[in-house]
C-alpha cells in the first residue's frame, strides 16, 4: 500500500526555519496503530493524515476531515498542521467548496481562509479558560525557574496549553526549563518586544509529555494565547509573534481579530513530495 505525502514547512519566510509537519493524503483505510506508528517514525512535532468528512462533516461543509498525531498520541486539534495540511491540499489540486477551506477534526469544523501569499484558521473557542488554581501556577513557574509572572490562565483550545505572561521576550528567550518539575503540563509562555522591534512579542511552547519537549512554532498555542491577552486588553488587535527563535528557527505567526473572530496566519511552503510506502 502506498500514499501521497507532502512535508510542510509553516509559519515561516525562511526555508527549513519554520514548523515541519508530514502530511499524508488519501489516507482512508489506514487504522489508527498505523498512523501512531508512523506519527512516531517521523518524529515530527505532529504528522496529519487527510481523510474524506464524516456524513456530518460533510452536511457542516467540510472538505476533508484530519488526523494529527504528535509522538505521543492524537490530538483534537493543532494549528500549524491545520495550515500545513490545509496548504498541501491546495498544492495537490483540491478546491475548496466553498468560499474558504473547511477542516473537520477531533473540535469540529475549522474555517481556514487565503491572506495574500499565506492561510489562516479561525480560533477555535476554548474548550478550558479562566484562572489557574494555586498549585498549578506555583508548579508552572517552579518549572520554569520563575519567582512570578504578570498573568496566567488556561487557553486550551485541545491540547491543554496553560498560558503565562512574563515581563518581555528576553525573559521568554532566557527560560531554562526543568521538564521533570513540568510533568504533564503544557505551558505556553509569552513575552512583548520593545516598539520597533520586528515582531511584537515572542512565544515558547513547552510539551514534555508529546514527545517534543519545546514545539517550535505552534499555531493553537497563539491562538489560545490570543484570545486570552487581547479581550484582557494585553496585547492589540493585529500582531505578530516571533516563535521558535530559542530553537533557531525563525517563526512569525500574524494574528487579527476581525468582526470578534481571531484570525492565526502564517507562510507554508512544501518542501517534500512523494509517496509513502505503507508494507
Amino acid at each position: 500500500m502506498s500514499k501521497p505525502f507532502s512535508q510542510v514547512d509553516v509559519f515561516t519566510d525562511e526555508a527549513f526555519r519554520g514548523n515541519p509537519v508530514a502530511v499524508v493524503h488519501e489516507a482512508d483505510g489506514l487504522d489508527e496503530a498505523t498512523m501512531a506508528a508512523f506519527a512516531r517514525w517521523t518524529n515530527l512535532s505532529e504528522t496529519t493524515f487527510m481523510l474524506e468528512p464524516t456524513p456530518q462533516g460533510r452536511a457542516g461543509g467540510a472538505d476533508y476531515r484530519l488526523r494529527i498525531f504528535t509522538p505521543g498520541g492524537e490530538l483534537p486539534f493543532a494549528g500549524h498542521p491545520t495550515l500545513g495540511s490545509a496548504w498541501a491540499w491546495l498544492q495537490a489540486g483540491g478546491v475548496p467548496a466553498g468560499e474558504r477551506i473547511v477542516q473537520e477534526c477531533g473540535v469540529g469544523l475549522i474555517d481556514v481562509r487565503l491572506e495574500g501569499d499565506r492561510l489562516a484558521f479561525a480560533a477555535p473557542e476554548l474548550l478550558r479558560s479562566g484562572p489557574v488554581d494555586d498549585a498549578t501556577l506555583a508548579q508552572a513557574l517552579a518549572s520554569l525557574g520563575l519567582g512570578s509572572c504578570e498573568g496566567a490562565a488556561w487557553v486550551d483550545n485541545g491540547p491543554g496549553w496553560l498560558g503565562v505572561l512574563v515581563p518581555d521576550a528576553e525573559t521568554v528567550l532566557g527560560l531554562r526549563p526543568d521538564f521533570a518539575v513540568m510533568g504533564d503540563l503544557k505551558l505556553g509562555v509569552i513575552g512583548r518586544y520593545p516598539d520597533g522591534a520586528p515582531a511584537d512579542v515572542e512565544v515558547r511552547a513547552f510539551v514534555p509529555t508529546l514527545g517534543a519537549a519545546e514545539d517550535p512554532v505552534t499555531g493553537s498555542l497563539n491562538a489560545g494565547l490570543a484570545l486570552w491577552l487581547i479581550d484582557s486588553d494585553e496585547l492589540p488587535e493585529h500582531y505578530v509573534a516571533s516563535q521558535g527563535t530559542a530553537l533557531g528557527r525563525a517563526g512569525r505567526v500574524h494574528i487579527d481579530r476581525e468582526d470578534g473572530q481571531v484570525w492565526v496566519g502564517g507562510r507554508s511552503t512544501v518542501r517534500i513530495r512523494g509517496t509513502l510506502a505503507l508494507d
